[in-house]
């Protein structure tokens, strides 16, 4: 079987999908691993680093979709300027394809991949299982967000993080709220307390407060009877609307008080929810700061704008895109061994194995066949199709 690596083509990525530790790996398994020129640049990984590995490296991205059995990438097709096509378009008929795509928002993308038969699967829908752990990519590039979203907020602050005693005064620690405990939510506290700052968190899963608590933050909550906000596989859910009032007059009071708010609050396969907004954005102090890791799918925040920094009433409001790919070393690492146990475990001796009744190969297929297999893409689209 051919396994292909593209180059990432969409503005601002710098990830890419195998890396030549991974590339051993799929060679390993009798898998013929072929990389398109320059793929690796951006993650400073180098053609001949590929060819030690054991890769063929192809020019011409053409050639290299239409030789591949699979295609390996960070990002979804996108639209080719320099080829004048559309990547989707460029893979062979029935091969299968692995990425981070958003199977529930890329209609246009996901009707050209069943025109081609093709069997697409998205690292979104790796079941969160423990056999699933170390193909988790959704947790290894959120990690990378939550540390870099405390670095960009306390490079856009106007104060220290930590408590400073000088001899021309004490100088307060700054305050940092993490809405949402998840893997993003988690790291940023981790990382925002390493800096000094003084940290609170909330989550509408209560189940959640002791992880906040063991890192040292407080853990703002709600007081509720039921456990409305435990998804499934452990995401957060929607809440009620009563939930949803004491959850605003909470988060009101604690945003007024802080220097940086980082929200990390998705919902998989839905538009971000509203945590954040205009009137609490207008009740914090002038020289606040908001990262929104929720930008992507619609921001927490009413006044974000995806990958643009708002500053709005001299609050500034960081909706900025991809921020794995500001550290594409690391963020390519860990992406590339998620793919890499993904697809060896789905083609153990190097041939597509296609295990129907296997949860992680069929939770994480979206199309085969000429069809759309899995329920949340199918009811996505219908609505956007309605």
């Amino acid at each position: 079987m051919i396994v292909a690596i593209p180059k990432e083509i969409l503005p601002g990525e710098n990830r890419v999908a195998a890396i030549p530790a991974t590339v051993r790996e799929l060679v390993k398994t009798g898998m013929e691993v072929i990389i398109e020129a320059g793929a690796g640049e951006k993650s400073f990984f180098s053609d001949d680093s590929y060819k030690e590995a054991g890769a063929t490296i192809e020019k011409d991205a053409k050639s290299l979709y239409a030789k591949a059995d699979m295609v390996l990438k960070v990002n979804h097709p996108i639209y080719n300027d320099t080829l004048k096509m559309h990547e989707a378009e460029m893979l062979k008929d029935g091969s299968a394809f692995v990425s981070l795509i958003q199977s529930t928002r890329e209609k246009e993308v996901v009707e050209k991949l069943i025109k081609k038969k093709i069997t697409g699967f998205s690292m979104h829908l790796i079941p969160r299982t423990t056999l699933a752990q170390k193909m988790d990519a959704l947790s290894s590039q959120s990690n990378i967000a939550g540390y870099k979203a405390v670095l960009i907020g306390a490079a856009h602050l106007g104060k220290y993080m930590p408590l400073l005693m000088t001899a021309a005064g004490t100088i307060p620690p700054a305050k940092v709220l993490i809405l949402g405990a998840g893997v993003a939510g988690l790291q940023a506290i981790a990382t925002a307390k390493r800096l000094g700052a003084q940290v609170e968190a909330f989550d509408v899963r209560p189940v959640v407060k002791e992880q906040v608590e063991s890192l040292g933050a407080k853990f703002v909550e709600v007081v509720s009877d039921s456990d409305e906000g435990i998804g499934e596989g452990g995401y957060a859910k929607e809440t009620s609307d009563e939930y949803k009032q004491k959850q605003q007059a909470l988060i009101k009071e604690h945003i007024a008080k802080s220097d940086i708010v980082i929200t990390t609050a998705l919902i998989p396969g839905r538009p971000a929810p509203l945590l954040i907004p205009k009137d609490m954005v207008e009740g914090m102090k002038p020289g606040s700061v908001i990262i929104d890791l929720a930008a992507e799918n619609g921001g927490n925040c009413e006044l974000t704008k995806a990958g643009e920094i708002v500053n709005h009433n001299a609050v500034l409001i960081d909706g900025r895109l991809n921020l794995p790919g500001t550290m594409p070393i690391h963020a390519s690492q860990l992406y590339a061994k998620n793919i890499t146990s993904f697809v060896t475990y789905m083609c153990p001796e190097g041939k597509l194995n296609l295990d129907m009744e296997d949860e992680i190969i069929s939770g994480a297929m979206f199309t085969h066949n000429g069809e759309i297999v899995n329920e949340m893409t199918k009811e996505a689209l219908k609505s956007v199709s309605a």
